[in-house]
């Protein structure tokens, strides 16, 4: 084996790894068990863990626990669902193609587009596919002017693929008021770069929870010959003017907790929508719908020259599988709500955050930022009361939020990104309130 890996020694074959990361000692396995016993041991182990059912989470960032419905289990959970994969033969496919058709509809609708892929695998790698559809849409640009109040772990995502595409990213910091994107320090980067970049990306609501203004943002792409590349929460499209609505070429996110519980990180499910001009420059599955020879309705993908099966290395992305469970799940689910349903829901989620904003007031507890939040908020507690937090939710079983310092460089050690959604009780929501104001607003 050595010989043919072209080393000496078994160290030469874990060199890439960084030292401090090597095991500094001999495995000492234990000795081989039955499966009896063993089954027993890692029962006995897995009763150590601690489910997220038992803790009261305000974690966002994309990974938001919502209610989801018994029926989406129901249905999800029929053989033909969860066996289904591409599907390439339309007459054996109808029922598969129909409900991919159904859930590119509904995305399309939400985020206020013209046409969606049959989704992508999570969130990130939709951004980084809106982005190499990017390039092809602007001929070939590599250049980005992407907000830094873009998901940081997405951008870490989007950074992966620069080296071996060649991106180059232009970084536009946030107004220090508000939150938001600079308007200013994105106009110098597009008058700097005019007729190189690719496209300017954002996020609403963005990584401290604000909604972006988005008007007027895509004459500015356009002008510079880029395009406008949003990611948005799902969500808030519910409630908030979608990014169709001014002008976006290219819109992508998040569709986990819409039908799809957190577990432990994932999977996840990507969504992409863009304008029928775009199509051809579109990554993964589309599905559509026409009439067979005796005039009755039937779907099909369509635009398959744009994929890998049939133009391989010239196809626009390698997505392969077009996460077709997890569409079945977001698809019942947005079915199960309808637009005012969703509606509701973001509502709720909303509300529950004003609750915690006037809960905090007279507290030493203050919002980071004066912008628009949506369901999830930056708030600033005192220097030095990290610690008492951590502290106090551990006895508590609580985890307030995210603690930005740890994300993104320049915010406040104590910025601390709380979430709520339709699933937090009030009994939730005070407890969260009390420990913050004790014991992060004590002096």
């Amino acid at each position: 084996m050595f010989a043919v890996a072209g080393v000496s020694k078994f160290e030469d074959l874990v060199e890439a790894i960084p030292a401090h990361l090597r095991l500094a000692r001999p495995l000492d396995l234990p000795h081989s068990q039955s499966e009896m016993a063993l089954s027993r041991e890692l029962r006995h182990l897995a009763e150590k863990n601690r489910g997220m059912s038992e803790l009261t989470s305000f974690l966002g960032l994309g990974w938001t626990k919502h209610f989801i419905p018994a029926a989406v289990d129901s249905i999800v959970s029929r053989s033909e669902f969860t066996t289904a994969y591409t599907p390439y033969q339309a007459e054996a496919s109808q029922g598969s193609l129909q409900q991919i058709f159904e859930y590119q509809t509904m995305v399309a609708e939400i985020t206020g587009m013209e046409i969606s892929n049959a989704s992508l695998y999570d969130g990130a790698t939709s951004l980084v596919e809106g982005m190499i559809m990017a390039t092809a849409c602007s001929k070939g640009r590599k250049g980005f002017a992407i907000a830094s109040n873009v998901n940081p772990r997405w951008r870490e995502v989007a950074q992966t693929y620069a080296g071996s595409n060649g991106w180059t990213f232009h970084d536009v910091g946030w107004e220090a008021g508000t939150g938001a994107r600079d308007r200013a320090a994105l106009a110098k980067v597009l008058a700097g770069h005019a007729g190189k970049l690719a496209a300017v990306v954002v996020q609403t609501p963005n990584v401290f929870g604000l909604l972006e203004d988005l008007s007027g943002l895509a004459d500015l792409a356009h002008q510079a010959g880029a395009v406008l590349l949003v990611a948005a929460d799902p969500l808030a499209c519910a409630i908030a003017e979608p990014p169709g609505s001014f002008g976006a070429d290219i819109v992508v996110g998040e569709m986990l907790g819409l039908g799809i519980p957190t577990s432990l990180g994932g999977p996840g499910l990507g969504y992409l929508t863009t304008k029928k001009a775009h199509l051809r420059q579109m990554p993964g599955r589309v599905v559509g719908r026409t009439v067979d020879a005796e005039g009755t309705r039937a779907y099909c993908l369509t635009a398959q020259t744009r994929e890998q099966h049939i133009r391989r290395e010239k196809a626009t992305s390698n997505i392969c599988s077009n996460q077709g469970l997890m569409t079945v799940a977001a698809s019942v689910y947005l079915a199960l709500q309808g637009p005012q349903g969703l509606a509701e829901v973001a509502e709720q989620c909303a509300s529950r955050l004003a609750y915690v904003r006037d809960g905090l007031q007279g507290a030493k507890i203050r919002p980071l930022f004066s912008g628009t939040p949506f369901q999830e908020e930056a708030f600033l507690l005192p220097p030095g009361s990290r610690a008492r937090v951590e502290a106090a939710c551990k006895t508590a079983r609580l985890l307030p939020g995210i603690w930005l310092s740890d994300l993104l460089p320049g915010v406040p050690t104590e910025s601390l990104l709380v979430c709520t959604s339709e699933t937090h009780s009030r009994q939730d929501l005070d407890l969260l309130v009390s420990i913050l104001s004790s014991a992060g607003g004590a002096a």
